[in-house]
């Protein structure tokens, strides 16, 4: 997703407020403090003498304390890691289930960003209950984990997350973003997913981010739905000096790049449609890629992601960030919840126990290959720091610079019946405005969200490893 562009003068997430850019009739211009020259008052080229040797000695002062207070910083949290690192086995860190799933979110209220300029507002969490946008919902139904046998007969009551949109009378539709309260610098993110927002015009997302910072601490898309899109795809955008060219074996996913082509000429502007590339540099200004469009990994199974992943109730998404361990990013769809491996399954089901003996601990190296493997942390083309300090976020926006770009290619039929000239943004905003029934089915249904971490701890030296 694009960012939340604050810092351009589009919407402050961290405050949910509207900064408009200063006008040439409404600018208030501070002047900046001057240290002007006491004699112009009648005092002595003495005082101003002394006043600048004041200032000299406060400034050598004040850096001198700040100079002891980092180093004093930097003992400390070199005696508390005391050379530990997250390299250990994962630990539970949050259960996001039911009644207290909202608990974990902050309700984002205004406008789509500028840079995803969405046709949607979102709302607060009083106005999404009360739209019946977000809910929480018990229901009896079949027992997805239970074995093929007996899936049919076992039946569980559970609680479900649901989050939609509303329409307006103007025209754009109400609808929810939900911000994460915790910050992560790594983790283990593993999504229930029942049902995902699907069709034509629709831009649902489940991704991490640090937008007040972006691009510099990145973003990482792990499920973004476009229009009638079919299969998954996990991608990373970040600053520069973040690319996965000969750091990434074929043989560490089943996946492959999302490509670049179609880009204007350096020099005629006329689309190449004759030169491609592997998108697989990170940095969002990558040169011979898409504006924005980072390093994406591609599943390569049909019916990952959108209404064929609905049609099999759902499925496990999964994201590994360990840029200390496995050095590397890792994501994961399993569609449907027959063929989810036994050590994710036991970790899903065991996750809300009270008893932590009980509890399975979630291993990705025995679920098989990942379908997306990008390369981050030491040694890498892609340093940890590229990601970091994001948060969790759930939304479901329509149209906009990229589900309502891509209109006329992906939504043929729609297009026949709602088109504005050329225009494929305005032409898909006319088909939400209709309210059609189609956007009964863009919605979230979400069993639960479960993060781990890795425990911290000292690492062993390789000679003490090989030792029997």
């Amino acid at each position: 997703m694009p960012p939340q562009l604050s810092k351009y003068g589009a919407a402050d997430h961290e405050h949910g407020e509207q900064v408009p850019l200063a006008s040439d009739g409404d600018q208030h211009h501070i002047e900046p403090m001057e240290y002007k020259s006491l004699s112009s008052f009648g005092a002595s080229n003495i005082d101003e003498t002394n006043q600048k040797r004041k200032k000299k000695i406060i400034a050598i002062a004040g850096t001198t304390i700040a100079a002891a207070c980092l180093i004093a910083i930097n003992i400390s949290v070199a005696h508390s890691f005391n050379g530990r690192k997250p390299i250990g086995p994962y630990e539970l860190a949050s259960v996001q289930e039911g009644d207290s799933f909202f608990a974990n979110y902050e309700f984002y209220d205004g406008p789509d960003s500028l840079g995803s300029a969405g046709y949607n507002n979102y709302v607060g969490k009083n106005r999404a209950l009360e739209l019946n946008i977000a809910n929480i919902t018990t229901e009896t139904g079949p027992d997805v984990f239970a074995s093929s046998d007996t899936n049919a007969a076992t039946r569980k009551e559970e609680q479900f997350v649901y989050m939609k949109s509303a329409p307006t009378e103007k025209g754009p539709r109400e609808s929810v973003r939900l911000e994460g309260k915790t910050r992560y610098d790594r983790g283990l993110f593993i999504l229930d997913l029942r049902h995902m927002p699907a069709g034509c015009g629709v831009w649902p997302a489940w991704w991490l981010t640090d937008e007040k910072h972006w691009p510099d601490n990145g973003e990482i898309d792990i499920v973004e739905g476009i229009n009638y899109q079919t299969v998954a795809k996990t991608a990373l955008h970040t600053s520069d000096r973040c690319n996965m060219f000969a750091h990434v074996p074929d043989w560490t996913k089943t996946g492959h790049w999302d490509w670049a082509t179609g880009l204007p000429d350096t020099f005629t502007g006329v689309m190449d449609f004759n030169t491609s590339k592997p998108a697989d540099d990170c940095n969002v200004l990558a040169p011979h890629q898409w504006a924005n469009q980072g390093c994406v990994a591609v599943s390569s199974d049909e019916g990952t992601i959108g209404e064929p992943l609905n049609k099999q109730g759902g499925g496990i998404y999964a994201l590994e960030w360990d840029p200390d361990k496995e050095k590397a990013i890792r994501s994961w769809v399993f569609p449907g919840h027959d063929a989810v491996p036994s050590n994710l399954r036991e970790a899903i089901e065991s996750a809300s126990s009270t008893d932590k003996s009980k509890r399975v601990v979630p291993d990705p190296n025995e679920w098989g290959l990942p379908y997306a493997y990008f390369a981050v942390g030491e040694g890498t083309g892609c340093s940890a720091d590229h990601l970091k300090n994001m948060r969790i976020v759930f939304n479901l926006a329509f149209c906009g610079t990229v589900s309502g770009n891509r209109y006329f290619r992906d939504c043929p039929a729609e297009a026949k019946l709602f088109k504005k000239g050329k225009d494929p943004v305005l032409s898909c905003n006319a088909l939400i405005k209709s309210n059609p029934e189609m956007l009964e089915q863009a919605y979230w249904k979400i069993r639960g969200l479960y993060v781990y971490e890795r425990a911290w701890m000292k690492p062993v030296p390789e000679e003490s490893a090989g030792r029997d």
